[in-house]
């Protein structure tokens, strides 16, 4: 997590160089976000593996939600001052704030104190064979396979952020500042769910069924934003989206993390990020292509309708889902 934070942090300062200095070209934008994307996919699953080590297992539902509010506190103010910042002095002072908030990040990293078991553990040696294994595992676990296909088809089709430039500038006509607000939306829903989430999530029993029902509410708001013309409508579309996608996320990572066992949980998560990364940049693209063939509207509330006949169709196919319940873990 070190190496990889600290190499983002470089990848961040050379885009504010480039954006700074006026030679940022397509290339060059294209270059830095494929190499941001292939750091990302380093780091992410070190942090979801050690994560459930530094809390107790009972505790780790509300430990998820809570790391969600920070998560989506930043994402409040993010946007807000990027809009600010953006609208004012331009994109490349957005991009040097970016870089600086990785020296935090770093000094956060060194902080923790990984228990002792964890590090006497023998290291692991990269083979085929226990590469094969976390596929395996994943793909033979219909519950653990269902969560990560919600996720993908969720953030594949319903990519309405994507084009909330498009829509703040063209649809909606309310400028950067608006655009801030628009792009702040989904935290605002996602900080205010994460709230409830962190006191109830360990008392939710029928968790397949809400994990099921919060991604079909996220492509319902999703397509009710597409049509919508009015920015506080539009803000609200946004916020329901933010608060059904922080239930589902919760919810898919305690199950993931309770029906893993520790010696696969690194592996899952590296599974994992081919959904959970996959989903949005193949999206994105989904949306670009629809969009420019028939505008953002049509875009974002197909994608909005695909997600929620994408939801019912795993729900339908994998009964096991619908009947998981919180007391289901793996002993």
């Amino acid at each position: 997590m070190l190496l990889t934070n600290a190499v983002l942090c470089l990848l961040s300062a050379a885009l504010a160089l480039l954006t700074l200095s006026g030679k940022a070209t397509l290339g060059s934008v294209y270059l830095l976000a494929a190499l941001t994307a292939a750091v990302g996919t380093f780091d992410n699953p070190a942090r979801n593996a050690l994560f459930p080590s530094l809390v107790p297992r009972q505790a780790l539902g509300n430990a998820i939600s809570l790391n969600s509010i920070l998560f989506q506190a930043a994402a409040v103010t993010g946007p807000l001052l990027g809009g600010v910042l953006i609208a004012t002095h331009g994109v490349g002072l957005v991009y040097v704030c970016d870089a600086l908030s990785f020296v935090a990040l770093l000094v956060s990293v060194w902080a923790i104190e990984v228990p002792r078991a964890e590090t006497q553990a023998p290291r692991a040696k990269f083979e085929l064979e226990s590469v094969w294994a976390g596929f395996a595992f994943v793909f033979g676990r219909p519950l653990i396979r269902s969560s990560m296909l919600l996720d993908f088809f969720a953030t594949f089709f319903a990519s309405s952020t994507t084009l909330l430039p498009i829509f703040a500038q063209d649809v909606l006509h309310v400028g950067a500042h608006g655009y801030g607000l628009l792009s702040a939306a989904t935290a605002v829903g996602a900080v205010l769910t994460s709230l409830t989430l962190a006191a109830i999530v360990e008392h939710i029993d029928q968790r397949g069924r809400v994990l099921v029902s919060s991604v079909v509410i996220y492509g319902a708001v999703t397509a009710a934003f597409g049509v919508s013309r009015v920015l506080w409508l539009s803000f609200l579309c946004l916020m329901l989206a933010g608060a059904a996608d922080t239930v589902s996320t919760v919810l898919r990572n305690v199950l993931r993390q309770l029906e893993t066992p520790d010696e696969l949980r690194g592996r899952m998560t590296s599974v994992n990020m081919m959904f959970f990364m996959g989903g949005p940049q193949l999206g994105e693209v989904e949306a670009g292509l629809v969009a420019q063939r028939f505008g953002p509207v049509v875009a974002v509330v197909s994608g909005g309708i695909g997600c929620v006949l994408a939801a019912v169709w795993l729900a339908v196919r994998t009964p096991s889902l619908l009947r998981y319940r919180r007391a289901v873990v793996v002993g």
